[in-house]
């Protein structure tokens, strides 16, 4: 039986239960051989995933959902497909648990959050629906989980439509608590296409009163303003928003759409935000739709989506794509927030290796630090080097190259020899600016992607790379002069897989 690769609008809604169970097997032997498949990663048993959705840590265990597609690598008929953990590192997949089973959300459940009241575990969701016309309603939607794993669906939508002077664009409900109220921070798209933020609240959770938009003082910055999220941490405040539409700025907004934070003070009362400057949560190629939550210990995580829409991947004809990223720890220190990878990620680590020395102009490769799955921690303790280089996943052909120019204080990701490349990107290299001299990197690798910390947490940077299966040592060098490093390098297993 042939895999989809071409989609009429009918084949993208068709439901799971509409399609034969062969195709099912088939697209899943496919997918299990390929060569791109993470380890340590949640990725798609079939289909596409993108946002993670409904993230909370409840009764002892965490769950983590994301946006599913299953019949292959294109955007769809969306399910929520959901995993269950004890740590945050090793999941157990549960299957689909929000299906499009509504008149309301009958073309897709779309993005949207976890919380607990009253001692239970609810959804907030929108739920997409196309009219005859295939004019697009959307509504926000609630489901509370049962005992028995399943979810229930109120009967209607807890909000039926955007209010006037919104357009249909009207999506992403994250619920937080704010004293004794429950709130929801919306997406939208005004009608002059401008991205806003939307805010209601419920002493109830079945009546949802319209409070008006939050006024920041990004006026005209998008078209549409997705997956936001508001929360406080270290005395900060913070909302995050993806906007789409804004136009590159030398070394900022060069992905296809942004994701980032904007650090100021939330008067709720008002509907007033008085903030610093939009900064990108993630300066890599591959990061959007990211959310947060609490863990057990009270600290602020962020999971977000490695991938960005509109962008073909080379697992695509394979009939998967994407992955979520790991656990981020959010911090705001001296005005900047710090994302820091998840402590329990130490459980994954296995053999380690360490090596101190020189490099210079004359390419080095270290011995015996190969591997496709390993962390590395690279401190640079003296440095006369104009330019540092680390070449990651390298063989005769290819190398995915991390550069460091001390001058400029910037930091470059160039993937162009990195093997096999997405479609629809601009460009081959990321760069960001350090806000401190280069001190260290912590570099996460698996079977397709690297994930870039910088200076403990001050800049990531976090890309889907595709190397030949050769593709394994690790060189360092410099332009000129001398650098001083130590190497520390793990490899990283997951024992459940």
């Amino acid at each position: 039986m042939n895999i989809m690769t071409e989609w009429t609008r009918e084949e993208r809604y068709q439901r799971i239960e509409d399609v034969d169970t062969d195709y099912f097997k088939t697209l899943k032997q496919q997918v299990d051989q390929s060569k791109f498949r993470q380890q340590f990663h949640i990725q798609p048993e079939t289909g596409l995933l993108n946002d993670p959705n409904g993230l909370i840590f409840y009764k002892g265990k965490y769950y983590v959902s994301h946006q599913w597609f299953p019949l292959g690598a294109v955007h769809g008929l969306k399910y929520w497909y959901n995993y269950t953990s004890d740590d945050l590192i090793n999941f157990k997949a549960e299957g689909p648990i929000l299906n499009p089973d509504t008149k309301y959300d009958s073309h897709g459940v779309y993005s949207g959050s976890a919380f607990e009241y009253n001692g239970h575990l609810y959804y907030m969701y929108t739920g997409n629906h196309r009219d005859n016309h295939w004019q697009r309603h959307a509504s926000q939607m609630i489901a509370r989980l049962k005992e028995d794993g399943s979810v229930e669906k109120f009967p209607k939508p807890v909000i039926s439509q955007q209010p006037e002077g919104y357009t249909s664009h009207f999506r992403d409900p994250k619920v937080f608590k704010y004293g004794e109220k429950y709130y929801a921070i919306i997406g939208a798209q005004n009608n002059d296409q401008q991205g806003r933020l939307l805010l209601y609240n419920t002493e109830d959770i079945i009546n949802w009163h319209y409070l008006g938009e939050i006024n920041t003082e990004l006026d005209d910055f998008g078209y549409m303003w997705e997956c936001p999220d508001y929360f406080n941490v270290d005395n900060q405040d913070v909302i995050l928003i993806c906007p789409q539409g804004i136009e590159p700025k030398c070394d900022q907004f060069n992905n296809i759409y942004q994701s980032g934070y904007i650090l100021g003070k939330f008067d709720i009362e008002k509907l007033t935000y008085e903030h610093e400057n939009f900064v990108e949560l993630d300066n890599g190629f591959d990061f959007y739709a990211p959310q947060t939550f609490l863990d057990e210990k009270g600290r602020r995580v962020l999971i977000g989506w490695m991938g960005l829409p509109e962008i073909e991947y080379p697992t695509d004809n394979e009939g998967w794509a994407h992955c979520l990223t790991i656990p981020r720890v959010l911090n705001v220190e001296n005005g900047q927030l710090k994302q820091r990878p998840y402590p329990a990620l130490e459980k994954l680590r296995h053999n380690k290796e360490t090596a101190l020395g020189y490099a210079n102009k004359f390419t080095r490769k270290l011995h015996p630090y190969e591997g496709k799955q390993y962390e590395l921690i690279i401190d640079i303790l003296d440095n006369d080097a104009t330019e540092v280089y680390f070449e990651l996943r390298t063989s005769k052909t290819s190398s995915t190259l991390i550069a460091y120019n001390k001058r400029e204080n910037k930091i470059t990701l160039d993937r162009s020899d990195s093997g096999l490349l997405p479609t629809n990107v601009e460009g081959t290299t990321r760069s960001t600016i350090l806000e401190t001299p280069l001190k260290q990197l912590q570099i996460f690798v698996d079977t397709s992607s690297i994930e870039i910390f910088c200076n403990d947490g001050e800049r990531v940077l976090t890309s889907r790379i595709f190397p030949t299966e050769d593709a394994l040592g690790i060189k360092t060098s410099t332009e000129s002069g001398q650098v001083y490093l130590q190497f520390t390098k793990y490899d990283l297993k997951d024992e459940h897989k």
